[in-house]
């Protein structure tokens, strides 16, 4: 029989559990508004460089300090699973410490009390790594953190979960300590137990309950608030790495709709029935992307990394690679509540380009890959940049005067230069 704390907890669970299911699916199917795409290296490759990137945070450590500060947090976030677990369990069972008693029953406490402890020191690094994070976005102001894409939500969003892992951090070293009952096993909490000395035992159960509630409300709140978070990265950092391309830095994939043209002409019996209003170059708004780009989108960690190593943008260009990312997201997040509104898509008059990313933006990049090595979870910026920056060229004939004369040359001369290809020798003979 259900207590009316069971049932309470049931009811709580379910509602987050719909929300986020909800939410979730929607990112699914935005996601999955992109161009196909295939990964062309093997399962075992991939889940090797998941392994490496997502789980190993490998690229974190290209800087140091920061990493090892993310490295706490990350275990922390990790570990506390168990404890959630146990709490899911709790609630649903009105009990009290369900995995305490079944290690003690199996003779095996000690396990249990070396695991809380555990994630009780964890809990501590975590702790200090929120307070180092919060200052070096409000106290330091690192430029990387005070950029015009980061002004209002981006970077309350940042502060919210922050200051969300402070309260989480307090209700478990409030529900630890109340429970402690000076033995000393739990090596932390033990310390703040102190604070409970003169407290009759109900109020120390009624304290016990309130970090319990505390915590599963910091949780599920954060479940249901992630999706509409950058730390959405958490989950989709997974994936991302796992669809991460194998081709080396720098390598352009060619367009399939050139391809398809040249085929066309050259062996008529071959060309396809598709209209010329059918074929696209480029992409102009996020539909025309691939399902890899708007992953990428969703799983943007905002860190900025790709901003300061952008040779662009320390020149004083417009482009920064992390807006890209976030200006094709909010552009995705538009189509979706579109679509959800009408049933199908309804053109609102706006595209990604043009209206959330300038050609001064595509301009600037010179294609050195920077943020594409730079990015700690293989998010691609070059790739969105480079279909928005053939679709100018090829859709709109939007290109700079020098360009064109470029173009000119290599169509008229098969050269970038302005000399006949039977003068290209004429630098040795002299």
């Amino acid at each position: 029989m259900f207590s009316i704390s069971s049932i309470a907890f049931l009811i709580f669970l379910a509602s987050i559990s719909f929300l986020a299911f909800k939410r979730f699916r929607r990112i699914y199917l935005n996601i999955q508004l992109g161009t196909a795409w295939t990964p062309s290296n093997s399962a075992l490759d991939r889940l090797k460089n998941m392994v490496l990137i997502a789980l190993g945070q490998k690229k974190m450590f290209s800087r140091p300090i920061p990493a090892i500060f993310h490295f706490f947090i990350y275990l922390a976030f990790i570990f506390t699973q168990i404890e959630l677990f146990e709490i899911i369990i709790d609630g649903i069972f009105d009990t009290h410490r369900f995995m305490g008693h079944v290690f003690q029953n199996l003779n095996i406490e000690f396990l249990y009390i070396g695991l809380i402890n555990f994630i009780e020191i964890l809990s501590l690094l975590a702790l200090i790594a929120t307070f180092v994070f919060l200052s070096r976005r409000n106290l330091l102001k690192l430029p990387r953190f005070t950029m015009s894409e980061l002004k209002g939500w981006p970077t309350k969003d940042a502060n919210i979960i922050l200051i969300g892992e402070i309260f989480l951090v307090f209700c478990i070293f409030l529900m630890n300590s109340a429970d402690e009952t000076n033995t000393g096993q739990y090596l932390l909490s033990s310390k703040l137990s102190f604070l409970f000395a003169n407290t009759d035992e109900l109020t120390k159960i009624f304290l016990s309950k309130v970090g319990w509630w505390g915590h599963v409300i910091g949780i599920f709140g954060f479940i249901v608030y992630l999706p509409f978070s950058k730390h959405l990265h958490i989950m989709l950092a997974f994936p991302n790495a796992y669809f991460s391309s194998d081709h080396p830095k720098g390598y352009m994939a060619y367009m399939p709709e050139i391809h398809n043209e040249i085929i066309g002409m050259m062996e008529p019996e071959k060309a396809t029935n598709t209209s010329a209003d059918e074929i696209k170059f480029g992409a102009k708004d996020v539909m025309d992307l691939k399902w890899k780009n708007l992953l990428d989108a969703y799983s943007c960690t905002e860190c900025g990394r790709c901003t300061s190593a952008c040779p662009a943008n320390m020149t004083g260009k417009l482009l920064s690679p992390r807006k890209i990312m976030m200006d094709t997201r909010d552009r995705l997040e538009e189509v979706g509540k579109n679509i959800e509104k009408n049933g199908s898509f309804v053109d609102d008059g706006k595209k990604l380009l043009h209206d959330y990313i300038s050609v001064e933006e595509l301009r600037g990049c010179t294609t050195c890959n920077a943020c594409v090595e730079e990015c700690p979870v293989n998010i691609s910026p070059l790739d969105i940049i480079l279909q928005l920056r053939r679709n100018l060229i090829m859709e709109e004939s939007n290109s700079p005067q020098e360009w064109n004369a470029m173009f000119g040359n290599i169509e008229n001369n098969g050269a970038p230069w302005k000399f006949s290809p039977s003068d290209r020798g004429n630098w040795a003979v002299n």
